[in-house]
């Protein structure tokens, strides 16, 4: 890692974690702002150092090429509410389990677990 204002390996002003200059942001920052990149270049980065492992990296833009972030229109939360439903819909049995499908198990619950007596268990299934 580089000191203050030093250049890293990509040719970006480095500086240490919790140490960049007022006016730059990370895009999480710039989120809370509510505010976006808007397509600028990264302006610097910080550098977090871990024992034993690669420094985390986080990229910061400069606060005043910002822009503000676009409004969800209303095909846009469609959009979304389509693909919410669609990760609550089991592909085995097709029935809206009421939570997102874990990717762990790839099915509902009942479908991945079925009861081993034959009797249904779930009122998700009726």
């Amino acid at each position: 890692m580089t000191g203050p204002a030093g250049r890293g390996s990509c040719g970006l002003p480095t500086y240490p974690w919790r140490l960049a200059p007022d006016g730059l942001a990370t895009r999480r920052q710039l989120r809370a702002r509510g505010l976006r990149p808007g397509g600028q270049c990264v302006a610097a980065q910080l550098e977090r150092p871990r024992r034993r492992r690669e420094p985390l990296v986080a990229y910061l833009y400069r606060v005043d090429l910002a822009e503000p972030v676009r409004p969800m229109t209303p095909g846009r939360w469609a959009a979304l509410a389509a693909a919410n439903r669609a990760r609550r819909v089991c592909p085995a049995c097709r029935h809206d389990a009421g939570y997102v499908i874990p990717t762990s198990l790839g099915t509902c619950v009942p479908c991945a677990y079925p009861d081993p007596d034959g009797s249904e268990g779930s009122t998700l299934h009726g």
